[in-house]
């Protein structure tokens, strides 16, 4: 059987300006590559925080906004309490819920209706 590497979802975007101000500078992905076929053509886009690894796409038909992905975190309280420092107006993180499957949780919406729900478990 061959070895498989990890998942790295394709999500919907339509912005250039909103999905930077979301992923890098709130979230505090680095960008891994952008591409675009030519000029005035869509971006799709690579980021990543850590070891999690995220693709974006402007293209029409890669990924459908409204999304949802889970992303393991190691602490989430100090993930939330370092999102609620940068005071993004779009989003306002609380404290996680806990589940009844032992994880604490917390979702994230990205300006285009994709959500991030960060799971740590117990």
């Amino acid at each position: 059987m061959p070895s498989f590497g990890p998942i790295i979802p394709v999500l919907r975007i339509f912005d250039e300006y909103k999905a930077k101000e979301f992923y890098v500078d709130f979230l505090g992905c680095t960008i891994l590559f952008e591409h675009r076929f030519g000029e005035n053509f869509p971006l799709y886009m690579g980021v990543s925080l850590l070891d999690c690894a995220l693709h974006l796409s402007e293209h029409h038909g890669d990924a459908c906004p409204g999304a949802q992905i889970r992303i393991r975190c190691s602490d989430i309280e100090q993930l939330l309490s370092a999102l609620a420092s940068k005071d993004y107006k779009y989003s306002k993180p609380g404290k996680p819920n806990a589940t009844p499957w032992q994880t604490l949780e917390a979702t994230i919406a990205d300006p285009f209706g994709n959500r991030l729900t960060f799971v740590q478990e117990k």
